[in-house]
This record gives structure tokens, C-alpha cells and sequence, in this order.
């Protein structure tokens, strides 16, 4: 088999998960990882924040629509901010 996975480890309120290398992950991915029953359409909104992201951005906070390229490591915390 060798080390020719093509899929990294990322971390959501660290645990971990696998994905394909080089994707990216939205904001709706990252939130439906830690909470499988999330839809756009859910009443609670979240945050979502990265760290240990690719070198031209270590860091940051992900919006609903958006994504962010993972890297092997990249961590990800989800907070609950209330009703939208």
C-alpha cells in the first residue's frame, strides 16, 4: 500500500477526520462533521475558526459560504453563537 494515501487528517473540536488531500472544506462541511444533523436552514448558526492551515494563512474564521484548503493537521473549532 505505501504512504500514497490521498487523503489528510483534519480535526473538528479535535477529532479526527479523514478528507481528500488537497480539497477544500466549507464552512457547511466543517459544521455538519461535528453536527450531522446541520442544514443552512437550521436555527442555530455557528462559527467556525481554523488553525494550523497552509502557511499563507495559518488561521482564521470560516463563513457560511466559504472554504478553506486543508492541509494534513489543519484544526477547526465549531462554537454555537445562538439564533440567527
Amino acid at each position: 500500500m505505501g504512504d500514497d494515501k490521498k487523503t489528510v487528517t483534519i480535526y473538528v473540536e479535535a477529532k479526527p477526520h479523514e478528507w481528500p488531500k488537497n480539497e477544500s472544506i466549507s464552512f457547511e462541511q466543517v459544521v455538519r462533521l461535528e453536527v450531522p444533523g446541520y442544514t443552512p436552514q437550521s436555527n442555530i448558526t455557528y462559527s467556525v475558526k481554523w488553525t494550523k492551515g497552509n502557511g499563507n494563512k495559518p488561521e482564521g474564521v470560516l463563513v457560511p459560504g466559504a472554504s478553506v484548503k486543508v492541509k494534513d493537521g489543519i484544526r477547526f473549532t465549531v462554537s454555537e453563537t445562538g439564533q440567527s
